[in-house]
């Protein structure tokens, strides 16, 4: 069958890519540095010096991971290949549906693990830390800000990335006003950072019984959790830390107790707060990792040196500080004005599908090929 020659052309063009992946993550390096590592584990005293020998796991835990994912896709070519070479010598028409679905997702994958080359952060291996909140518009904005939310946590689901919710603040009839959600897994925070900023919706309003056309915005504030308290010193003095009563349904302790935490931070007047743990201190904890996340993705952001210098300011969620849009009519389409990467299907962009989005800003990112200077 023509279509096993052509399965196979296409088999045969991925290796130069696949070869082109292995330099680019150093996998050689990777596999030298990794038996180093292996060395100094087994060696006599290693946990001696407990900060190294964490150090040596990470580093290790870190190095693995990049080889096995590198590994895995490389066998997963080899076994497509010999798949082919085996369908096109029986000419077999029902191994070509197998064969389809075998080739899309070496695609996908070789696209998502070339991703991880672009990445080069200081925290672009850490979980990430998004906050959304409702532009000016009353429940069209809200309504807006929560589907933005869908959209991030369904493309966490597809990559397996888990999800938690730290504080959210519901609408006044439909939406949220706001909320914090932690998405974690690896590079999780190198892959969003570039969704940081006002996205932008148009279409016929659900709420508007007029049925105009209504344009709403909402903002999205992406940061990477800091756990390490070292990376970030924040003086207790600098802090006005509130409490008040958690809102929305929940149990016992929901609406009883004044442990949802409120915290400014004085020189920035970043403010952060969280109310979705059980205990005060729970809250307290977190959202001392989503001050210390904040801090840390402004620092990066603006290449300051001292937190003295970071300050939270951030564009009006309005009109023309857009990022991207989302348009719903009079045709269908989101398009990102930083890169001019666009798609139709804005019904699999709003179910998560925006990785096409992702790898168009990262590579604009490393090779500064942007559309809007």
């Amino acid at each position: 069958m023509i279509e096993y020659d052509q399965y196979k052309q296409k088999l045969a063009a991925l290796e130069p890519a696949l070869d082109e992946l292995r330099r680019g993550l150093g996998i050689d390096d990777a596999r030298h540095d990794l038996a180093a590592f292996e060395s100094e584990s087994s060696a006599d005293g290693f946990w001696d010096d407990l900060e190294r020998s964490q150090s040596v796991l990470k580093d290790m835990k870190r190095l693995k991971s990049k080889i096995d994912s590198y590994q895995r896709l490389f066998s997963r070519w080899e076994d497509a290949s010999a798949f082919c070479l085996l369908a096109q010598e029986e000419d077999d028409p029902e191994h070509l549906p197998e064969l389809t679905d075998l080739y899309g997702a070496l695609e996908r994958d070789l696209e998502s693990i070339r991703l991880s080359t672009l990445l080069s952060g200081e925290y672009d291996d850490s979980n990430a830390i998004l906050s959304f909140h409702a532009g000016a518009g009353g429940t069209e904005a809200q309504d807006w800000a929560e589907m933005l939310l869908r959209m991030y946590q369904r493309w966490a689901e597809r990559h397996g990335f888990s999800l938690k919710t730290l504080d959210r603040l519901d609408g006044d009839e439909a939406g949220i006003k706001s909320a914090v959600l932690l998405i974690e897994g690896e590079n999780a925070y190198g892959l969003l950072k570039g969704e940081h900023g006002v996205h932008r919706l148009v279409r016929i309003s659900p709420f508007d019984s007029s049925g105009r056309r209504h344009t709403s915005f909402a903002a999205l504030e992406v940061m990477p959790e800091i756990t390490d308290e070292a990376q970030i010193e924040i003086r207790e003095e600098d802090l006005q830390v509130d409490t008040y009563r958690s809102g929305g349904a929940g149990g016992q302790h929901v609406n009883k107790t004044e442990s949802a935490i409120r915290i400014t931070h004085v020189p920035s007047g970043i403010v952060v707060a969280c109310q979705n743990e059980r205990s005060q201190h729970q809250n307290r904890e977190v959202a001392m990792r989503m001050l210390r996340s904040k801090l840390a993705e402004i620092k990066e952001r603006e290449h300051l040196d001292r937190i003295e210098d970071i300050k939270g300011v951030q564009k009006a969620i309005e009109w023309g500080s857009q990022i991207r849009s989302y348009v719903f009519m009079p045709y269908t389409m989101a398009k990102d004005h930083r890169t001019n990467f666009e798609s139709g299907n804005i019904g699999a962009v709003m179910d998560g599908d925006i990785d096409g989005f992702i790898s168009a800003y990262l590579t604009a990112a490393a090779t500064g090929s942007w559309a809007v200077k």
